[in-house]
């Protein structure tokens, strides 16, 4: 009977270990409609629903899109350490819940968040070996148009995420990788997002979070 080398055991561990793959970028960017594309694909991630305090639109779902909360339940979520990580974001609330991350990395499954750029520099300090991927579009031109196409911001909220994702993108040092998403084409960003966690399962020093 043939037995497995310490080598290859090693190797073999190497190639399991689950991916924390944070996706982040200005407002109107399209994450939403990323994240979408690698769902309908069928890849194989864990999809991680944010909690927020921003009230629901008509095209949303409550625990699907977001898990809708008053501001009360979100400060008991802090409270209770059952958040990863949370910010205001142009005046809600927004944060990550700990246990499915937890859960699913604790299973050997990859996972992916969608998180703002204060979301994105929180998780890097507190688990540096996430994997960081700023989406963003060809121009900033781009940005506009997207945030008047959603109807649902008045001029003067526009004009102050628009000033905002001009001081985002400045972060982008912090990232691992950027891709671009131009406005028609979800299914290169959808792509490129894929090709970026191949290249990091072929890593020969794997990346490990531990949460």
């Amino acid at each position: 009977m043939s037995q497995t080398s310490p080598k290859s055991q090693r190797l073999s561990h190497s190639l399991t270990k689950p991916l924390l793959i944070i996706l982040s970028g200005p407002s109107g960017a399209g994450k939403d409609a990323v994240l979408t594309g690698l769902k309908e694909s069928g890849y194989p991630l864990g999809y991680i629903t944010t909690v927020t305090t921003r009230p629901q639109r008509d095209n949303e779902r409550d625990n699907i899109d977001y898990h809708f909360v008053s501001a009360e339940m979100f400060q008991q979520m802090i409270k209770s350490k059952q958040l990863l990580e949370w910010a205001n974001v142009y005046g809600n609330m927004y944060g990550v819940p700990r246990q499915p991350v937890k859960q699913a990395l604790d299973s050997g499954q990859d996972v992916m968040v969608k998180v703002d750029i204060q979301g994105a520099a929180t998780i890097k300090r507190i688990l540096p070996q996430s994997v960081l991927i700023f989406l963003t579009p060809l121009a900033t031109e781009d940005l506009s148009l997207r945030l008047q196409h959603r109807n649902t911001e008045t001029a003067s909220n526009l004009s102050l995420r628009l000033k905002t994702a001009e001081e985002e993108i400045k972060q982008l040092p912090i990232f691992d990788y950027v891709v671009v998403n131009q406005q028609g084409k979800i299914d290169s960003a959808v792509s490129h997002i894929k090709a970026i966690i191949t290249a990091e399962k072929c890593r020969v020093n794997p990346r490990e979070v531990t949460l």
